[in-house]
């Protein structure tokens, strides 16, 4: 597999946490606002394209039956009718090393601020990862992203990732990103504007309507 194919996996499972974490977190207080009419038109869903980001990645796993199933419950995190959706994508250039892992859900969500920050919070909150840069808000064609850097250990190497969430009143994921180019490189130095950005390239090519 390689050394980054295993980054990419390790990812993978971190993410596909996030969700869990998010719920779990969520709900233990319950949300008194859980009606139905204070929850967005349900509009838009996720795809899973065959390429993404203009086809640098191409699609290498569709993993979305391993992610959270809605038991019913979910209406009290803020979130409810969902359908997980999650892959692995891997450089259309296989010299490259690069892995771009997507985890989340379309359905209906009520707080996105809320949401990207449970999410950002549950991904630096896994075992096997480290925060190395804190999460932070970027606005880019002002459309909100927030961004972290954490770092994982993998083979004896330690990798710094770069790791933004999106959410909307239909979608919500996370996208991490394993670069060669960057992974060993100061996670001080890697630009949160270009992963944000790569991001929100993301959520434009899997979101569509639903009709």
């Amino acid at each position: 597999m390689g050394l980054w194919g295993g980054l990419g996996l390790a990812l993978a499972v971190i993410l596909f946490g996030v969700f869990v974490m998010l719920k779990d977190e969520r709900t233990s207080g319950g949300d008194p606002d859980s009606s139905a009419d204070s929850f967005p038109a349900a509009e838009y869903k996720l795809a899973l394209p065959k390429t993404l980001v203009a086809g640098e990645y191409k699609l290498a796993a569709d993993m979305s039956s391993k992610g959270p199933q809605d038991d019913g419950t979910w209406d009290e995190s803020g979130m409810k009718d969902f359908t997980p959706v999650a892959a692995q994508y891997t450089g259309a250039d296989p010299a490259s090393g690069k892995v771009l892992v997507v985890s989340g859900a379309y359905g209906l969500i009520k707080d996105h601020d809320d949401t990207r920050r449970s999410m950002s919070d549950g991904a630096a909150e896994s075992e096997g990862a480290k925060v190395a840069v804190p999460p932070e808000d970027i606005v880019t064609d002002g459309e909100i992203v927030r961004c972290q850097v954490l770092t994982m250990e993998e083979a004896g190497t330690t990798a710094a990732v770069p790791m933004c969430a999106w959410a909307d009143d239909n979608t919500s994921a996370t996208v991490g990103l394993v670069d060669q180019s960057s992974a060993t490189q100061d996670p001080e130095s890697i630009d949160l504007k270009k992963a944000a950005a790569t991001t929100l390239k993301v959520r434009e090519e899997m979101r569509e309507p639903l009709n």
